[in-house]
């Protein structure tokens, strides 16, 4: 883990819970040690020296704040029509260490109602990739309830579908829509002007969002 997520880093901290379990069980953190924290919001890096620690609580005073943001480099958005949430939640963290900046997640006309995103878990798991992969900002996540709301609020778009053209360079209109399993309705294709395809085998949804995140970003 390369940082603690504090949401709110004061001068004086103390741990409980996770935060706690983290320094005294995983780490084995000792008194007058250091440790960094981050909050995913303003770049900085909080330094911490441990005043005191016991079974159940951890004394932390900081001793220096460094503004070292480690962010991407390029700002990438996707819009991904929903599949199953689990499949999404596996693939989340590496979709955050490739770089990814925003995800719009939409609800096209063949994504499954009963599927339901849980912000609060999503950040959850953007923010222990954070922790993971040192990155020190949070990818920005959306959701919209229908392929409708989609195209009203983005006029510019392109799409990844069996008929595109061949990404010849990471210069493409964004956010890029990525389909669910079942593809795209007639419908909605009739809105589609920029279209590109991934070279090679036939791609699940979530192997796709990972491929061209991979192919702009890296």
């Amino acid at each position: 883990m390369q940082f603690l997520y504090i949401e709110n880093p004061a001068n004086q901290l103390i741990l409980t819970g996770d935060e706690h379990k983290y320094l005294f069980k995983v780490r084995r953190i000792k008194k007058n040690e250091l440790i960094k924290i981050r909050n995913l919001k303003d770049d900085y890096l909080y330094i911490y020296k441990i005043d005191e620690i016991n079974k159940k609580n951890a004394f932390l005073t900081l001793v220096e704040k460094k503004h070292m943001p480690n962010k991407p480099e390029k700002f990438f958005h996707i819009a991904w029509c929903i599949i199953d949430t689990k499949n999404i939640e596996k693939i989340l963290p590496s979709l955050n260490e490739i770089g990814v900046g925003k995800i719009t997640f939409v609800y096209c006309d063949f994504s499954q109602r009963n599927f339901k995103l849980k912000i609060d878990r999503i950040k959850k798991i953007l923010i222990n990739s954070c922790q993971q992969c040192g990155r020190s900002d949070l990818m920005e996540i959306e959701i919209l309830n229908s392929s409708k709301e989609f195209f009203e609020k983005y006029k510019n778009f392109s799409v990844l579908n069996f008929n595109g053209k061949k990404i010849d360079s990471a210069d493409i209109t964004q956010p890029v829509l990525i389909g669910p399993e079942g593809g795209f309705s007639e419908s909605e294709e009739e809105k589609f002007t920029e279209i590109y395809k991934l070279e090679g085998f036939i791609l699940r949804s979530e192997s796709a969002a990972c491929a061209i995140s991979a192919k702009i970003l890296l």
